[in-house]
């Protein structure tokens, strides 16, 4: 059974295994902690029986107008059973009082994120890949 949080108290390095798959340059564990644990918003998915988070989302945020979600991972193992879903669902309704709320994804990934009321738009980015494990 998978059990939801918006919190990262009791998550520890060794929880966070398995995410950033693909990744050439993925976050160690430790930088993963410290991402969610400096999120304005965090919602994590973990598996009951063994403890382990198996997805999560988090957005940053100045806590008046704007919040940017910059990370949506479920290992793929549990991929396809809604976790996703869920986690989307329970980030965006601690969000709903922001004028905006943004987040880049893939073309093929607009209408999971369209089914939270989210709408494609056009933006710039910088990407630092040599800087992608965050160390």
């Amino acid at each position: 059974m998978v059990t939801y949080t918006e919190s990262v108290d009791g998550v520890g390095e060794e929880a966070l295994k398995g995410f950033f798959v693909g990744w050439p340059s993925p976050p160690s564990a430790r930088t993963h902690l410290k991402i969610l644990e400096n999120s304005a918003f965090v919602v994590i998915a973990r598996d009951e029986d063994s403890g382990d988070v198996v997805g999560f989302v988090n957005a940053i945020s100045d806590g008046v107008l704007t919040a940017y979600v910059p990370l949506l991972e479920v290992r793929p193992a549990y991929q396809r059973q809604g976790i996703g879903s869920e986690l989307m669902r329970r980030l965006m309704s601690r969000v709903t009082d922001f004028y905006m709320v943004d987040l880049l994804c893939d073309k093929d990934l607009q209408p999971f994120y369209g089914r939270f009321g989210m709408t494609p738009a056009i933006g710039m980015m910088v990407r630092n890949f040599e800087r992608q494990s965050g160390e």
